[in-house]
């Protein structure tokens, strides 16, 4: 009973935070992203913000307050260990863990660009849990976030309302495509990347023989 009504008091509390700006947003982010999740209400008040001629500004301190959120939820998950990972579903666990086996940080990237609801506090949790290298999460988080609000404010700040009735109709779907294009490129460069060194690696072998 007390959880729920904690529950209740940070979404009013959220509510309210709208109302104070910039202020407001990077207090916002910052809960959105350590504590319980705001249905998007970051971005929605970066909306705003950007159409009335802050988009930096607001990209900058949702950015910020985002990554500070992030840090908060990884230092806490940390310090408990493996319990902090009992508030999701096994399935849960088993699959981002896998995930940050076999992509590190890229997997933190792709998880801060995706939108709402994509569950991101796993992958939080988990890379706090796993003690992966503080100054790395943190540089993921604060580039996938910046390229996340960094366009949302781009985009209206150029296309105003029609920015607005965009991503009201389309948010999933531009985050989806957005982290898609990201891990695409990804795979690209590791590919072209291989093909340079097993080239370079025959033709020493060549010269050697």
């Amino acid at each position: 009973m007390n959880f729920f009504f904690l529950q209740t008091g940070l979404k009013r509390f959220s509510f309210w935070l709208q109302t104070l700006g910039a202020g407001g947003l990077f207090m916002l982010a910052l809960l959105d992203s350590a504590a319980t999740p705001t249905a998007g209400a970051p971005d929605a008040l970066l909306l705003v913000l950007a159409t009335q001629g802050q988009a930096f500004f607001a990209a900058l301190v949702a950015t910020l307050g985002s990554t500070a959120g992030c840090v908060i939820l990884y230092l806490i998950s940390r310090a408990a260990g493996a319990v902090a990972l009992n508030r999701f579903s096994e399935v849960a666990r088993e699959r981002t863990l896998r995930w940050l086996a076999r992509y590190d940080l890229l997997a933190i990237f792709v998880a801060v660009i995706l939108p709402p609801p994509f569950p991101l506090k796993v992958f939080v949790v988990s890379a706090g849990v796993l003690r992966l290298r503080l100054s790395r999460f943190i540089a993921a988080v604060l580039l996938g976030r910046a390229l996340r609000y960094g366009l949302l404010a781009w985009l209206a700040y150029h296309y105003g309302d029609e920015a607005k009735e965009l991503f009201a109709l389309h948010y999933r779907q531009i985050g989806l495509s957005l982290a898609l294009a990201l891990i695409t490129g990804w795979l690209l460069y590791r590919l072209i990347k291989r093909r340079r060194v097993g080239g370079s690696s025959s033709r020493a072998t060549g010269v050697a023989d």
